[in-house]
């Protein structure tokens, strides 16, 4: 099985069943995989708005069906060398972005994104695989 991770905005989309056609296409045949802080962010989501418990559990139920990529000493090494490689450049990038590519990279996983322009640095500098 082929593994795909989901950018939070993608998983989003996935669990509110509004992913366009042309994703669920590029998707099809994959297994999706969520980090963890996709995970961290659908929650406050969730939380901040004090979403109805039927919601809240439908949330939940997606999580569940998807693999969590959990963070690691090999993702807190490859986050490490990330920050520091866009400090040098010049090109700080917000943390949860970082994490999320640390995840892709140590696992060696595409990434799911309609994002691309948070994460073309990784792309370009780092061999990141973006699905985009």
């Amino acid at each position: 099985m082929e593994y795909v991770v989901l950018d939070t905005d993608v998983a989003s989309l996935s669990h509110k069943r509004r992913l366009p056609s042309s994703w669920e296409t590029r998707l099809a045949g994959k297994a999706p995989c969520v980090t963890f802080v996709t995970m961290g962010e659908m929650t406050q989501w969730a939380e901040l708005p004090h979403w109805a418990p039927r919601a809240r559990a439908g949330l939940d139920l997606w999580l569940d069906s998807v693999v969590m990529l959990q963070y690691d000493e090999i993702v807190a090494r490859t986050w490490g060398w990330l920050s520091a490689a866009a400090i040098r450049r010049g090109r700080k990038r917000p943390a949860n972005d970082m994490w999320i590519a640390a995840c892709c990279l140590a696992e060696g996983l595409p990434l799911a994104t309609r994002n691309v322009k948070d994460f073309a640095d990784f792309e370009e500098h780092h061999g990141l695989m973006l699905l985009g």
